[in-house]
């Protein structure tokens, strides 16, 4: 397993609020309810002010996770979701897929990719093809 470097940057996408939970939960490879629970239970139970002050630290100090934009050139039916490999999670707290909803995913993925197979040899053993092909070498 490869270690990635990881950096701690907040999420306004997938957060509520600043996205300071949804960055810790990217950081720290969780699940994303589950540090809004620990989070809302820390607040709670402890002192209270000094978790919404560190929150609100974050808000501040914590850079905006980067966008990353469509690569150019990529297929309309094929989505950048293709590109992301299955993360399966072996335990409950982990972010991830379960692993019966990644083995669905896949096989979505592959018929899918299946599909756009069989629609490109039907292009390529059409005569279409084959007089584009001949006008083209002239």
């Amino acid at each position: 397993m490869s270690k990635r470097k990881r950096e701690l940057y907040r999420d306004p996408k997938r957060g509520k609020l600043a996205g300071v939970c949804a960055g810790l939960s990217d950081y720290f490879d969780m699940e994303l309810w589950l540090v809004r629970i620990l989070f809302v239970t820390a607040v709670l139970l402890s002192g209270g002010p000094l978790f919404i002050v560190v929150y609100i630290a974050c808000w501040f100090i914590l850079d905006k996770k980067a966008e990353t934009p469509p690569t150019p050139g990529t297929d309309s039916n094929y989505s950048s979701k293709d590109e992301d490999p299955v993360s399966v999670k072996f335990k409950v707290w982990q972010k991830g897929e379960p692993p019966r909803q990644a083995l669905f995913d896949l096989k979505e993925r592959l018929t899918r990719l299946d599909g756009r197979i069989q629609h490109m040899e039907t292009y390529v053993t059409s005569s279409e093809y084959t007089v584009k092909r001949e006008i083209n070498k002239l």
